[in-house]
């Protein structure tokens, strides 16, 4: 019987033979934080972004300033913030590119070298396991997989 016409997850989603609960669930945190670290990434990239579009403002507020008879300010604002690194010798693409090279990437690694070496790669095995407690089987709308066929 293949996966699509079981009740129950892929073999994709169902555990390894003799993999303990104490180690699906150390996978399911271990999934987590790094899902909470994507989370934290992108914000990072939402810094990147917005303080990259405020510097680009600067442009304009320069002119303004300077068109409004304000010149002292202006060159203020060109020289002591307009272009300023974020962080000591850092705009935010060296802080997201750094963040990508080191932290991220050490994160992605462990945790893949973990799911390869405890669950032979198997991803979400605590999700689809609960998905297997909470669903209601046999009811359109918890299906355990996609169908193959549209509707």
């Amino acid at each position: 019987m293949n996966d699509q016409h079981r009740d129950g997850p892929d073999a994709a989603h169902t555990r390894p033979a003799g993999l303990d609960d104490k180690t699906v669930e150390a996978l399911g945190k271990l999934s987590e934080a790094l899902e909470t670290v994507e989370r934290a990434r992108g914000h990072l990239y939402d810094l990147h972004q917005l303080i990259g579009h405020a510097d680009l403002m600067l442009d304009d507020a320069v002119e303004l300033l300077h068109a409004a008879g304000h010149g002292d300010m202006a060159e203020r604002v060109a020289t002591d913030v307009l272009g300023r690194n974020v962080i000591a010798g850092r705009w935010t693409f060296q802080i997201v590119e750094d963040f990508d090279d080191g932290y991220y990437t050490a994160f992605q690694d462990v945790e893949r070298e973990a799911r390869e070496k405890l669950a032979g790669g198997r991803r979400h095995l605590f999700e689809a396991e609960m998905k297997e407690r909470r669903r209601t089987h046999g009811r359109a709308g918890h299906e355990a997989v996609p169908s193959s066929t549209a509707d």
